[in-house]
């Protein structure tokens, strides 16, 4: 049988240890778990259209299909190395690809609409649990020489996972059903499980009094506080009532329960203190807004693409995966353009991009056709790749060393948040500019037109996301002036 990798100091310190075929398969386990998470986050929002065929549900319900995988990962992923370091690190990842392996099986068997929910809900756990602790395994796995290159690798993965998504669910419904994107899983994630269980290195925790506790309060209330402000914006089939409303006061003041909580836990999930930086707290809502807009587009892409163009399930699929595929493919010459131009610089013009690709599609008629759609999409996926790395490279580099490992954390919430925004508040406002109850049956001219005014929106937030960042550099730049000394780090070289 074989057993666990553990690499010796000496191995560490040579490199020995990287060469070694265990070595090798603990990075195959980790990838291919980076690769499955990734793979969810996309891989069923080209079923959206058939799904409300498949239960009679309604545009509003089946977003739900997006957001219970999104709301679950998101209240989990702030907190899941604080867990590893409490339960074990193997343990938990091992527990995270079983719990996404038995979740897409009951997805694929969901008798009824709420049990898929259910499902994908079990799936974000899931998923979160392996998205983050595939890269707090490369310390463990890889020497230090090599840490670059694999996080590297999770990178691509991640970036693969994303992009495939789209095409390879849109061929599996179109010859196997939609049952198929979920079932493709179970061989991936038994493959995974056993490969994790052999090769990662097992845990050897210290005693439980020097390892910080997990915030039980401050999971729970964020967990509820962003239920209730995914609920207010897609019940009621596109119209805002009283319900709506309360739903969105108790996420008001559940938030405030949140702030107060983690104000007194001796372990909070997040660390307020950071949103006192306004360059910080820039960079943040920056995300925020720019992820709203790219997942907006994947969540409203299918039916505009199946109703108004008339695309059947493989089409649209393909269709859909330009975007992710454009944007994995700026993520290097963008570090490069960052590194010789600046951060901020390359952040401006990401978004500047961006907006003219939302501005675009905004005026878009669908008498053009395919090419109509993809290449304002190839504009804002394009200058999002442009936007995220200047973006994490900026607020990454401007913060202490010491806060990089809470303000990582930071950017994965501010990324999710924007996701849930995209698929629950824009996904509302393609409804109601669609003026009509049911997207499903909505005349193509009405799909169109709810297009066109979504990604007007689209165009107001990224402009929102430019004055903030045109801002920003007006501020770094006054504070340089101001205190020249600042452009130079401890180690003699210029900051970006």
């Amino acid at each position: 049988m074989l057993k666990p990798i553990i690499a010796t100091q000496d191995e560490i310190v040579t490199g020995n240890a990287e060469g070694t075929p265990s070595v090798r398969w603990a990075l195959v386990s980790l990838s291919l778990s980076m690769l499955l998470s990734s793979l969810d986050t996309s891989i069923a929002n080209v079923a959206l259209p058939t799904l409300t065929r498949a239960f009679t549900a309604s545009f509003q319900e089946v977003q739900w299909v997006i957001l219970a995988y999104l709301l679950a990962a998101t209240t989990l992923i702030v907190s899941v190395g604080r867990l590893g370091d409490i339960i074990g690190r193997r343990r938990l990842l091992l527990a995270g690809i079983f719990l996404y392996t038995v979740a897409s099986v009951l997805c694929a068997v969901a008798p009824t609409f709420w049990l898929l929910i259910a499902g994908r809900a079990a799936q974000g756990l899931g998923g979160a649990i392996m998205m983050a602790l595939s890269m707090a395994f490369v310390g463990e796995t890889v020497p230090k020489a090599k840490t670059g290159s694999a996080m590297g690798l999770l990178g691509t993965m991640s970036a693969i996972g994303t992009a495939l998504g789209p095409s390879l669910g849109g061929f599996l419904i179109a010859g196997f059903g939609w049952r198929a994107i979920f079932l493709i899983n179970l061989p991936l994630g038994i493959l995974t499980f056993l490969l994790a269980h052999h090769y990662l290195p097992v845990d050897r925790l210290g005693p439980k009094t020097d390892r910080a506790g997990f915030d039980h309060v401050g999971t729970l209330l964020l967990a509820l506080t962003l239920a209730a402000y995914a609920l207010a914006v897609t019940i009621g089939r596109g119209s805002f009532g009283s319900l709506n409303f309360a739903l969105l006061s108790a996420a008001a003041f559940g938030l405030g329960l949140f702030a107060l909580a983690e104000r007194r836990a001796a372990s909070p999930l997040i660390q307020f203190a950071v949103f006192r930086d306004s360059v910080l707290s820039a960079g943040l809502a920056m995300s925020a807004l720019v992820t709203t807009v790219v997942t907006a587009t994947l969540v409203v892409g299918p039916f505009y693409l199946s109703r108004a163009l008339g695309l059947g399930a493989a089409m649209v699929g393909l269709v859909l995966s330009v975007g992710p595929l454009v944007a994995a493919l700026t993520g290097v010459p963008a570090g490069r353009m960052a590194d010789r131009f600046g951060a901020q610089r390359v952040t401006i013009i990401g978004l500047i991009v961006m907006a003219a690709g939302s501005f675009i599609l905004s005026m878009m008629s669908a008498t053009h056709g395919i090419p109509g759609y993809i290449v304002p999409i190839v504009l804002i996926t394009g200058g999002y790749g442009l936007f995220q790395t200047a973006n994490n490279t900026a607020v990454m580099t401007y913060i202490s060393p010491d806060q990089r490992g809470a303000t990582s954390g930071m950017l994965n919430l501010a990324r999710n948040l924007g996701r849930i925004t995209g698929a629950s508040v824009m996904g509302a406002v393609f409804a109601f500019a669609s003026a009509t109850i049911d997207i499903t049956t909505a005349r193509p001219e009405a799909v169109a037109m709810g297009m066109q005014i979504t990604f007007g929106v689209a165009a107001m937030l990224i402009v929102v996301a430019l004055a903030l960042a045109i801002g920003t550099k007006r501020r770094t730049m006054h504070n340089r002036d101001l205190a020249p000394e600042a452009e130079f780090q401890t180690d003699g070289k210029v900051s970006g």
